[in-house]
């Protein structure tokens, strides 16, 4: 797309320019992602949801209309400002599961948003430039072949519309209940249930210690504040690497990439949502009983380094080892991503009552935003260094993206021990 915005001088220069549009979205989410949580702590998770999946139908299908660089900019900063969807979600998932099943709801989350991160690439790589691929049934002269990356947005939006209708059978789970007592009111996670004799069941509180600090400035839970900083670190390299990825896999042989076709890299996606899908929903949620959520983090973290560094030797191998070889890779990279992802979420949500919840994960999404805003901007900048430093002596081409990567992991990693991240109270 940038490509043909023909704002690059040369083709070493997209990724400057395609990582300004990537981050252009975080920068807006990061606005105003605080003021959803604090409307969705006031007025219920449903509507802030179906507020976001709206935003997704309008601004993604014009940014679809984009006919140049700005414009495209212009759209997803507007798309990330109203989309205050994920702290909601977040928020959901752990209201609606009992504690033992709050690490499976929370692995859909971040499965759902991982996989979306892996099937809109794959989308754009089947979709994009319909009357150049599929010229039997788009024309040049048809909306499709005028605005050659509108057909992947208007189906995405097609889907939004259908998410939007289904979520007017979406429960609530913020209830306000004027009669009582805030503390009478708090999270599932504070009180338990007790039976009387006629089978109604009556709540009775049983951290008196939790009621005390739920009440606390959230900037002042070290557990929920510390949580969000591995958080952001670690969304930082996955956003880069995502970014990163694509740019890689198309870029030329001669720098270093794999020199894949848009339809190469959907498919390497296509199957990475697959192996990501079969894994969160069937195996996390034992491994991290097994070992605990903050244990299966560090260990997906650590796994990350030395499969990222294996890349750039994966782009010299050809034909059908290299198709097996960079799939087992993506699908392996996206597991251990998301994995560590998920860990977080659980210490985020479990570090706050539920009338914080909203307004603790808008924290966590505006400050996860500005470094993601910074990941495809900073993956982009350093993908066009790379390219031209081929021939270097220490690190040469794709290495040193790579191992930059890397380094943002360790930081990630240092920072999930104590004395740096503490762990909510049960």
């Amino acid at each position: 797309m940038i490509r043909d915005f023909h704002i690059a001088k040369k083709d070493q220069d997209i990724g400057y320019y395609a990582g300004y549009v990537g981050s252009s979205f975080m920068f807006g989410r990061a606005l105003t992602s605080f003021f959803w949580g604090l409307v969705a702590d006031r007025y219920g998770r449903k509507p802030v949801i179906m507020l976001g999946t709206i935003s997704v139908v309008v601004f993604n299908t014009l940014f679809g209309l984009s006919t140049n660089f700005w414009m495209a900019i212009a759209t997803r900063f507007l798309l990330g400002s109203a989309n205050g969807l994920l702290g909601p979600i977040k928020a959901y998932a752990i209201e609606v599961c009992r504690k033992e099943h709050q690490p499976i709801g929370l692995s859909v989350v971040s499965t759902s948003w991982g996989i979306g991160l892996i099937i809109g690439p794959a989308l754009g790589g089947f979709l994009a430039q319909p009357a150049e691929k599929y010229p039997k049934i788009f024309s040049q002269n048809s909306l499709f072949g005028k605005f050659p990356y509108l057909l992947p947005c208007f189906c995405i939006s097609l889907f939004a519309i259908g998410v939007t209708i289904s979520c007017l059978w979406l429960p609530e789970t913020l209830h306000k209940h004027n009669g009582l007592k805030k503390e009478e009111c708090d999270s599932s996670d504070d009180i338990e249930a007790t039976s009387n004799h006629s089978g109604l069941k009556e709540y009775v509180q049983v951290s008196k210690e939790k009621e005390v600090s739920s009440n606390e400035s959230l900037l002042k839970n070290w557990p929920l504040m510390s949580s969000i900083i591995v958080y952001c670190i670690f969304s930082l390299q996955d956003m880069a690497y995502t970014e990163i990825f694509s740019l890689w896999a198309v870029s030329n042989r001669d720098y270093g990439g794999l020199s894949f076709s848009t339809e190469d890299v959907g498919q390497v996606l296509a199957v990475s949502g697959f192996g990501l899908l079969v894994f969160q929903l069937s195996l996390y949620p034992t491994v991290e009983r097994l070992i605990g959520h903050v244990n299966v983090s560090r260990l997906a973290a650590v796994l990350s380094i030395p499969l990222l560094q294996s890349y750039p030797f994966i782009a010299l191998l050809s034909g059908l080892s290299l198709s097996l070889v960079i799939n087992c890779a993506s699908v392996l990279k996206n597991v251990l991503s998301v994995s560590v992802i998920t860990g977080l979420f659980l210490l985020q949500n479990n570090a706050v009552a539920q009338h914080q919840r909203g307004a603790a994960n808008g924290i966590s999404m505006t400050a996860m935003s500005l470094f993601k805003a910074a990941g495809p901007a900073g993956g982009g900048a350093l993908f066009a260094l790379a390219q031209k430093r081929q021939e270097a002596s220490f690190l040469p081409g794709d290495q040193l993206v790579f191992f930059v990567l890397n380094l943002v992991g360790f930081l990630g990693i240092l920072c999930t021990f104590k004395p740096f991240l503490a762990l909510p109270k049960e």
